[in-house]
This record gives C-alpha cells, sequence and structure tokens, in this order.
C-alpha cells in the first residue's frame, strides 16, 4: 500500500509538473508575441504553485516592465534575484529603474553600482557613474512647473498630444466604435486611435471627439504630428496599410510612421515613409522648426539600444534623405523616444537611459550649430516616479502637455497640462564698459572682441558714445576672452567667467594712452608697469629677474637721453636697522653700477638705500627682530624705486 501510495503521489507530481510546464510553454508563447497580459495571468498561477525559473522571472518581470507597471515588475525582479544573482546586466538595470519607480533610490543606486561593475561600457552605466548626484541635480531643476489633469482622459490609455491649431490632437483607448471589443493582447485594452479637443486659454480640454476617421484603422494609431499650415500630417500606426497587414519574421505586427495630406476636411493620401520596414519599429514622428527634418524613435540597425531617436532630411522634391542616429549625447543602451522640437529648439525626449527618478522621465537638450548639448532632467512635477512621456510645449505662451501613468491618473496613461513658470535653461547676458584709464571718461569706437576658451573668435561689438558694449546672450559657466583695441591705446584682453545661474556679466575694462606722459617726480617702475625689482634675503647681487625689469628702465633711460634718476632702495625689517640701512645702500649703489655698466652716464645716477624706514605694509620687527609676517609680505618691502628727478 505504501509503495502504491508513493507511487500515486509521484504521478501526482509528475502530472502537477508536466501541467505547469505546458502552462509554461504556453505563456512562453504569447511572451514572445507581445501578448504579455496573457503571459502575466499563466506565469502568476505557476508561480504560486511554486514552480518557479530564472527564466519565467525575467518574463514575468518584462512583462510588467515593458507594460510600465513598474511597481510590480520590482516585485518579479525581486523574486529573481531572491533565486539567482547570475543575470544579465541589463536585469540590474531594470529592477534599479522599478525600484525608482517606488522611490527606493538607495536600493536602485545599490543595484546600479553592480550594473556599472557588469556592464562594461554600457554608456547609462557612465551616466550613473558621472552623476552620482542625479538626485541633487534633478531637485535644482525642479518646481518650474504647475501640471494638472487635462481634462479629457478616460479610464483607458490617452497619451500623445500635437497641436493643430487651436485643437489638441491624441490617442486613446477608448470606444473605437466599429471596432469595439478588438483587444490588444499586450495591454488588454482596445487598439489607440485619433482624437481631437478643443484647447482653453490656459491649456484646459475639451470635447473630445474622434479625429479624421479615414486615419485611424483597426489597429493603433497615434502621436501625430502636424505642419505649420496643418495640411500634412505624420503619424504612428501598426504595419497596417490598404486592408494589409505587415508582419516581421517572428510574425508581429510592428510601429510605422505614416504621411497624409488634408484635401478640404477629409485626410488623404496615406503612405507609409520610405525608411519603415516589417522588420523594426518606426515610430513618434516630430518636426524641425524650420520642417525640413523629421524627427523619429526606432530600433532599426545602427540603434544604440532599445531605442533611439533618429533624424532624417525631407527634401524640397518631399523625398527623404538617410536616417541619422542623433548620437549618444541623446541616445542610450536603453529606450530613448517621443521627441519633440521647440521653436527654440530644444530636443526634448523621454528616456529610461538617463539618470532620472523611475521609468521613462522627460529630458532636454539644447541644439546649438547642429551640435546638442549635455540632456538635462527637467526634474519634479513634470517627471515622476513613473513613466513620464510625449511632451510638447508652446514657446510663446508656455503652456504644453505631457502623457503619464504616474499615481492619481484615471486610466493606465493620461494627458497632463502644464505650464513652465521658469525656464530651466541658463542663460547669461555679457555686457560692459570701456574708460580711459587716467582719466575714467568713457571711450566711443573702442573694437571689443569675444572669443572662447579655446580663443576662437566669436564675434565683434563697437562701444557706444558712452563706451557700452553688449554681446547679448552667452553661455553659462563658461570662459571668455574680450579684447578691446583703439588707436592711441594700449590693447588689452580681459578673461572674464560667466556664472553658473540666468544673470548678467558686466565687465570693466580700461584702456590706457599707447604713450604715457610722464613728469618729474614719477616712479617709472610704476609709470610704465615694470615690476619691482626685488632682492633675496640678506643679498645685494642683482637678480636674473631683477635683470629681465632692470633692462625695462635702461631702456627707458635710453629713449630720453636727458632724464635723470634718482635710485632708492628699501628693505623688509629683519635684522637691525642700522644693518637694514646698510644693506639697503649696498643694493641701491648695486642696481645704479648695473646700469651704468650697460651704458647710462653716472651723472644721470643718484643712489639711496632707505632700509626699513620706509615698509609698505605693517610689518616692522623692532624692537625684536622679529616678525610674524609671511615671506611674501617681506618680500614686498625688498624693493628699488627709480624717481625722475629732471627731465
Amino acid at each position: 500500500m505504501k509503495n502504491k501510495i508513493t507511487l500515486l503521489l509521484v504521478c501526482i507530481a509528475s502530472m502537477t509538473i508536466y501541467s505547469q510546464k505546458v502552462k509554461v510553454a504556453k505563456a512562453d508563447k504569447n511572451y514572445d508575441k507581445f501578448a504579455y497580459i496573457d503571459a502575466i495571468k499563466t506565469y502568476e498561477r505557476v508561480f504560486e504553485k511554486g514552480y518557479k525559473t530564472p527564466d519565467m522571472l525575467q518574463k514575468l518581470g518584462n512583462a510588467y516592465y515593458f507594460n510600465a507597471d513598474l511597481e510590480k515588475a520590482a516585485k518579479w525582479y525581486g523574486e529573481l534575484f531572491a533565486l539567482t544573482q547570475e543575470v544579465e546586466p541589463e536585469y540590474y538595470y531594470r529592477y534599479a529603474q522599478s525600484l525608482k519607480a517606488m522611490k527606493d533610490y538607495k536600493k536602485a543606486d545599490e543595484m546600479l553600482v553592480k550594473f556599472n561593475q557588469k556592464s562594461g561600457n554600457d554608456l547609462r552605466a557612465k551616466l550613473a557613474t558621472a552623476q552620482k548626484d542625479y538626485l541633487a541635480v534633478i531637485r535644482k531643476n525642479s518646481g518650474r512647473y504647475t501640471i494638472e489633469n487635462a481634462g479629457i482622459n478616460s479610464d483607458k490609455s490617452d497619451y500623445g498630444s500635437a497641436y493643430l491649431g487651436n485643437k489638441v490632437v491624441f490617442a486613446s483607448a477608448r470606444d473605437t466604435g466599429g471596432f469595439a471589443g478588438r483587444k490588444h493582447t499586450w495591454t488588454n485594452e482596445s487598439f489607440t486611435n485619433l482624437y481631437q479637443a478643443e484647447m482653453g486659454a490656459e491649456g484646459g480640454l475639451t470635447k473630445a471627439e474622434r479625429f479624421g476617421n479615414k486615419l485611424n484603422s483597426k489597429f493603433h494609431e497615434s502621436t501625430p504630428v502636424f505642419t505649420k499650415d496643418g495640411k500634412t500630417v505624420y503619424f504612428t500606426r501598426n504595419n497596417f496599410l490598404n486592408g494589409k497587414k505587415g508582419k516581421d519574421a517572428e510574425k508581429a505586427t510592428l510601429l510605422k510612421v505614416y504621411r497624409a495630406t488634408l484635401n478640404g476636411d477629409q485626410w488623404e493620401n496615406i503612405t507609409e515613409l520610405p525608411f519603415n520596414s516589417d522588420n523594426y519599429n518606426v515610430a513618434h514622428p516630430a518636426l524641425s522648426k524650420d520642417e525640413k527634418t523629421l524627427y523619429f524613435a526606432s530600433n532599426m540597425p545602427g540603434t544604440l539600444g532599445q531605442s533611439d531617436i533618429f533624424k532624417v532630411a525631407i527634401k524640397g522634391d518631399g523625398s527623404y534623405g538617410t536616417p541619422e542616429n542623433l548620437g549618444n549625447i541623446i541616445n542610450t543602451e536603453g529606450r530613448e523616444t517621443f521627441p519633440f522640437v521647440s521653436s527654440d529648439n530644444e530636443m526634448y525626449f523621454a528616456s529610461d537611459g538617463h539618470p532620472g527618478l523611475g521609468g521613462m522621465d522627460i529630458f532636454v537638450s539644447k541644439l546649438d550649430n547642429q551640435t546638442y548639448k549635455e540632456a538635462i532632467n527637467v526634474g519634479e512635477p513634470l517627471n515622476s516616479s513613473k513613466d513620464d512621456f510625449s511632451f510638447i510645449i508652446n514657446n510663446t505662451t508656455r503652456l504644453g502637455y505631457v502623457s503619464s501613468n504616474r499615481d492619481g491618473g484615471q486610466g493606465s496613461d493620461d494627458i497632463y497640462r502644464f505650464k513652465e513658470n521658469k525656464k530651466l535653461e541658463c542663460e547669461q547676458f555679457l555686457s560692459g564698459v570701456v574708460t580711459d584709464k587716467q582719466t575714467g571718461l568713457p571711450i566711443a569706437n573702442a573694437k571689443v572682441t569675444l572669443s572662447d576658451s579655446n580663443f576662437n573668435r566669436l564675434r565683434d561689438v563697437i562701444t557706444d558714445a558712452e563706451g557700452k558694449f553688449d554681446f547679448g546672450k552667452v553661455d553659462c559657466n563658461s570662459k571668455y576672452y574680450l579684447k578691446t583695441e583703439r588707436p592711441e591705446y594700449t590693447t588689452v584682453e580681459t578673461p572674464t567667467i560667466t556664472a553658473k545661474e540666468t544673470g548678467k556679466t558686466f565687465v570693466p575694462v580700461e584702456l590706457e594712452k599707447a604713450v604715457q606722459p610722464i613728469k618729474t617726480g614719477d616712479d617709472i617702475a610704476k609709470k610704465f608697469k615694470i615690476n619691482i625689482i626685488y632682492f633675496d634675503l640678506d643679498k645685494s647681487n642683482i637678480r636674473e629677474d631683477a635683470a629681465i625689469d632692470l633692462a625695462k628702465i635702461l631702456d627707458v633711460m635710453e629713449q630720453n637721453p636727458t632724464m635723470e634718476v634718482d635710485i632708492r632702495s628699501h628693505t623688509d625689517c629683519r635684522q637691525t636697522a642700522k644693518y637694514n640701512e646698510s644693506l639697503s645702500d649696498r643694493r641701491a649703489k648695486s642696481t645704479m653700477a648695473w646700469l651704468i655698466k650697460n651704458g647710462i652716464n653716472k651723472s644721470r645716477l643718484t643712489a639711496k638705500g632707505y632700509g626699513e624706514s620706509q615698509l609698505v605694509n605693517n610689518c616692522p620687527c623692532e624692537p625684536t627682530n622679529k616678525s610674524s609676517c609671511s615671506e611674501a609680505e617681506h618680500q614686498a618691502n625688498r624693493r628699488s624705486e627709480f624717481i625722475i628727478t629732471k627731465l
């Protein structure tokens, strides 16, 4: 009996394991077809019965991750890491992103450190390492927006806004009319169609209704962008045209970008763009300010990560150039998608590859001379710990829209309206004034040349009647050189560094006459900006650096043959006053001897030492001959002066 019971239990166990494996196999099939909702249900039922493998937990975590339910993804990735640490580096990153969605930033950062250790040259790892204080940076960028529900959200998915005159066109999985009942197995919601809503003065949306029936099909349509005249639209749709559905090698229907034109009140001539393919996704189009460049997201060959942002030229004849990847300033090994280019040439996009708060965050990169600058997280409350994407903004009103699956929404994705109260971009304005150093009066018609830190000339301006100049907007936290020149004046080059914060940088420039007037009693060294002739402690010999400066004194006296000069030498306070007077006198005589040796007639020179009787700073030593002053302060007292006694 015992043997029969044992055999029966073994048979039951074998049948149970077999049944579970069949269920897992079915779930795997659904997973590979991107039918994530079906896969989730099967995997979870099997897990509850105690059956689990790393592969199943990876797929279960991924199913939630790619459905943007990051809290549940964190649960299953946690189960995965509890089972084994031997997983691909990518799972460390996905787990970190999922933990951020739960605002567990400490543990997320720990996973990012491990991701960095395991991932080699992954750009996301490098960014995480370089931006360890990313949360502080995000906090600094935060608080610039007010944000609220846009007013037209349903209990389904609503996202992907676009401007069309005084309306906003968006995608929604709400009631799809004749196609009701068709649900996408990935999200368990109806396929999305395009809708439009009227836009109020403060950005509130009302009267949502279906848009452009001929654009909508029985599959997904989303993320349109319209030309300024409203007569051309680019939009995303599943691979479906003229009643035919295209599939890749795995039988999946991917995304493509289509173009249509408006004829009267009907959208016609729906055509797919030539760089689409059945074998990769092309989605979420955006137009440049001049409408000569189309941006889009894709995983086409040449992609750095899971999806990248590309651009392609729109030629005058309506054809297209070759798509170009925007490079690793924008793209990472993660997901970069939903591009938008503002009228200020700012590239906004969603990313989970750059350091953020969790899920996808909105980033902005300034386009300057065809080069993208560092991507910056726009901060809270626009970004949340969940997915935030599909950002658009009107640069005149500073009103815009963003899509998000953040907590507190009505559906799986919602559209939020916002107002930007303060720009993120640091703005510095560089100006100044040029004056005569002797008189303090403004100098008009001086030429001021602005150069960058590598001395590359940027632009020139001429000072006005008040000596003022203005270069306008320049980069923050940057070094510049200002070269100022004017006939009869000595040209000067003035370095300046702009502040890190928005504001103004004002640079006063003083010019000196190229020919300097001199009179009896002037010190040649001060008048001609000649360094003071210094001596070593307790020495009277001429140092090598002093000889260079004495050569300048020599030249001045050679150019003015009737000039007579009194050389006055001074010491610091160390040693006794009597000793210092004697030492300074030797130094004065040594200086005079050098000038005589080099051709100046002795009759034109006198020399006297004043010891420590004329200190230039508060460094006396009497009566102890000791001082707490620094060596540099004592050095300033050891000097020679060249006073003109006759011209």
